[in-house]
C-alpha cells in the first residue's frame, strides 16, 4: 500500500462478510466500517469542524468538481492543502467529480481524452481528463483521492454500460500513471492514496470484470460507484453482493453515495468498509431525523407538544438538550438552529451505527446485531 497508508483487518464475522478494520492515513487512523459526512465545498452543511469532531466523524468527503470551480485547487494548494484551508486535521477523501460532471447531461461531451463540460455556475467550458483530475486532486491534497470514471445513468443499455466500463478502466490506468508522476514531484506534500472505482451499471458480469481489472492495478483501495442513481434497491444490493467478493480482501472497500441506514447495515454484512452520502444532512435540512426505529418528520403537527427528544437513547447534544416540540418550532419559524441541531443528530447517529456495527463484529455477534437493527428500522 502507498507509503503512509495501511489497512489492517482486526476482526471478521463468522456468518457474514462483515469485517472491522483500521485504515491508517497521514492525517490519522480510521476505524472501519465508517461513514464519511459529505463536505462537498469544504464544509458539511450547517456544521463546523468542531461539530464534526463532536459527532465522532473520523473522515469527511470533499468534491474535486466543486472545489475546482470555487475557490480553485491552485488557491487551496497555496494555502497548504485542504486540511489547512478548512482547519480539519483529520483524514479527507475527495471524489473525482465524475458523478457531478456526468450529471450535467446536456452540458457535457464524453471522448477518449476526457469530458468537456460547461460550468453550472457561469456556463464556462472546461475539460476534465484523468490527468487534469489528478492535478486537481493533488492540489486539493486529500488523503484519499478517487480515479476519474464515467458514471452511467439508470437505466442504460448493456452495450453502453460495457463501453463506459472499459473507458473507466482506461482512465484508471491514466490516473495511476499521472498520480505516480505527481507524487514524485510533490514530495513536500503528504502522500495520497488513489482508489479505483468499479463501474458496470446493474450488470454483474461487467462489475466483476471491472473489479478484476482494477485489482490487477494494485491500488491502495477500491470503490463501487454508479449505484443509488435511480435503480431499484434489489438491483443495488445484488450488485454490492456480486461485486464485493471480487475486490481484494486486504484493501478497504468503499460504497459510494449509498447512505440510508438499512442499506449501510446490510452492506457492512456484504463486506463494505466505507460509506458516504448527503442523506443525513439533506434530510435534516428538510426536517427529517433518523433513529433506530426509522425516520421522524419533525415538521409534523403531532410533534407540536412532544417534550421527548428525537431519540431518548441518543447521547448527542441535540437529544440531550432539546425536545421534538422545540425542534418543530425552529423549523416552523425558519430558524437556522433547527437545521444545525438536526444535522448534528443525524451525523452523530450515522457514526453511532457504524461504531455499533464495528463493536458487534469484534464481539462476534454482528449477525444478531444486524438482524435486530433491520427488524426495528421502519419507514424505509
Amino acid at each position: 500500500m502507498t507509503s503512509g497508508f495501511s489497512y489492517e483487518i482486526v476482526a471478521e464475522d463468522t456468518f457474514t462478510n462483515a469485517r472491522a478494520g483500521i485504515l491508517r492515513t497521514p492525517h490519522g487512523s480510521i476505524d472501519t466500517p465508517t461513514f464519511m459526512p459529505v463536505g462537498t465545498q469544504a464544509t458539511v452543511k450547517t456544521l463546523d469542524q468542531e461539530d464534526l469532531q463532536q459527532t465522532n466523524s473520523q473522515i469527511i468527503l470533499g468534491n474535486a468538481y466543486h472545489l475546482y470551480l470555487r475557490p480553485g485547487h491552485e488557491l487551496i494548494d497555496k494555502a497548504g492543502g485542504l486540511h489547512k484551508f478548512m482547519n480539519w486535521q483529520h483524514p479527507i477523501l475527495t471524489d473525482s467529480g465524475g458523478f457531478q460532471v456526468f450529471s450535467l447531461k446536456e452540458l457535457n461531451s464524453v471522448e477518449e481524452e476526457g469530458v468537456t463540460f460547461r460550468s453550472h455556475l457561469d456556463g464556462s467550458t472546461h475539460l476534465f481528463s484523468p490527468e487534469i483530475v489528478m492535478e486537481i486532486e493533488h492540489g486539493i491534497g486529500a488523503d484519499i483521492i478517487m480515479a476519474f470514471d464515467e458514471c452511467t445513468p439508470y437505466p442504460c443499455e448493456y452495450q453502453y454500460a460495457k463501453q463506459s466500463m472499459e473507458l473507466t478502466l482506461r482512465w484508471a490506468k491514466r490516473c495511476k500513471q499521472h498520480h505516480e508522476i505527481l507524487s514524485e514531484k510533490r514530495k513536500h506534500r503528504p502522500l495520497q492514496a488513489l482508489f479505483g472505482i468499479v463501474q458496470g451499471s446493474i450488470f454483474p458480469d461487467l462489475r466483476i470484470h471491472c473489479a478484476n481489472e482494477l485489482t490487477s492495478m494494485e491500488l491502495p483501495g477500491y470503490a463501487i460507484g454508479g449505484l443509488a442513481v435511480g435503480e431499484p434497491r434489489y438491483n443495488m444490493m445484488e450488485i454490492v453482493a456480486e461485486t464485493s467478493p471480487h475486490m481484494p480482501t486486504e484493501k478497504p472497500r468503499y460504497l459510494m453515495g449509498v447512505g440510508l441506514p438499512h442499506d449501510m447495515v446490510e452492506s457492512v454484512g456484504l463486506g463494505i468498509d466505507m460509506f458516504d452520502c448527503v442523506v443525513p444532512t439533506r434530510n435534516a435540512r428538510n426536517g427529517t431525523a433518523f433513529t433506530k426505529s426509522g425516520r421522524i418528520r419533525l415538521k409534523n403537527a403531532k410533534h407540536s407538544e412532544n417534550s421527548q427528544p428525537i431519540d431518548e437513547t441518543c447521547q448527542c447534544k441535540t437529544c440531550q438538550n432539546y425536545s421534538r416540540s422545540y425542534l418543530r418550532h425552529l423549523f416552523q419559524t425558519g430558524e437556522y438552529l433547527g437545521l444545525h441541531l438536526t444535522s448534528f443528530h443525524n451525523i452523530f447517529f450515522y457514526n453511532q451505527i457504524m461504531h455499533e456495527a464495528r463493536e458487534a463484529i469484534i464481539a462476534g455477534n454482528f449477525k444478531l446485531w444486524q438482524n435486530q437493527f433491520l427488524s426495528s428500522y421502519k419507514d424505509r
